[in-house]
């Protein structure tokens, strides 16, 4: 993947240095919507010998424990290594700022971007104190991205999601985007009509509404990248199929085999392996937000 055309975003706020500690509440339904909170919350459970599914239940109600404590400082000073990355994530989000903005456009609409916020460990957030176990995660009460890059390096180490730092970029890209769809969501009315619909509904309806959220906002990051594509050549041999790999390898179908053993359709919240790559697929080759609509599809 090559980003160096991309448009550097100036919605990037770095507040690496002023984390909080202690424990944190995530929303459930339609707000805590990180792509990587089921993935750490199982881990956890697993390395500790807790069932994963008790933490995940959990924390999609209520995980608390005492009052944060606030740790101020400046962020730290980066490697190579992690100033690429930033410099990667910043990229892509102006370049999906510019992308969203031309197609909200053509509709007639008017794109608000939303700011991205680069924490480390842990910070207080408008859906609550966001940790880095939560994962990336779209918060609809303060339309921010919350972001700990260590969630890339976790994706290439514990999930192999990816195989080197080269070939994880587009990766890593993906993974922005998903959090910008869910944005782009939220711009459109979608998250507040599906969460009046959870809250009226059981939790395995409420599931099932939720897997068809995830699968919209991986679609809309495959119109993301079928536009960039367009206006700038990017992407490399293989790095579809890196990301195609980084989607399989966060299925629910997927980690719940191999966190417990067995597999618990009714308690999916992402969505299975082929239904990630099936979507973000749609978005991908056709470049059109009307061929992501998983919330009135028969089939997903």
């Amino acid at each position: 993947m090559r980003w160096d055309d991309f448009r550097r975003s100036s919605n990037v706020e770095d507040e690496r240095g002023d984390g909080v500690g202690g424990g944190f509440s995530m929303p459930g339904g339609a707000h805590g919507l990180g792509i990587g909170t089921i993935i750490i919350l199982g881990l956890v459970g697993w390395a500790l010998g807790i069932d994963p599914s008790v933490l995940i239940n959990g924390a999609q109600i209520l995980s608390g424990g005492g009052a944060p404590t606030q740790q101020s400082g400046p962020p730290p000073a980066d490697d190579a290594q992690t100033a690429a990355t930033k410099d990667l994530v910043t990229a892509v989000l102006g370049d999906t700022e510019d992308r969203w903005t031309e197609i909200f456009a053509a509709s007639g609409r008017t794109y608000h971007p939303p700011r991205l916020v680069l924490f480390s460990g842990a910070i207080q957030g408008g859906c609550g104190v966001a940790q880095s176990a939560m994962g990336p995660f779209y918060c609809p009460q303060d339309q921010q991205v919350y972001l700990d890059m260590s969630f890339f390096q976790d994706m290439q180490d514990k999930f192999n999601a990816c195989s080197s730092d080269n070939a994880c970029r587009f990766s890593e890209a993906y993974v922005v985007a998903h959090e910008v769809g869910h944005h782009v969501q939220d711009e459109l009315g979608v998250l507040h009509t599906v969460e009046a619909q959870q809250a009226s509904s059981g939790q395995t309806a409420s599931n099932a509404l939720q897997v068809r959220i995830e699968l919209q906002a991986d679609c809309y990051a495959g119109v993301w990248a079928n536009r960039a594509q367009q206006k700038h050549s990017f992407l490399d041999p293989g790095d579809v199929d890196q990301a195609l790999q980084t989607a399989s390898a966060i299925g629910d179908d997927r980690l719940q085999k191999e966190m417990q053993g067995y597999v618990v359709p009714d308690s999916f919240t992402h969505g299975t392996s082929e239904q990630r790559k099936r979507w973000f697929l749609s978005g991908f080759n056709s470049g059109q937000t009307s061929a992501c609509d998983a919330l009135s599809a028969g089939s997903l």
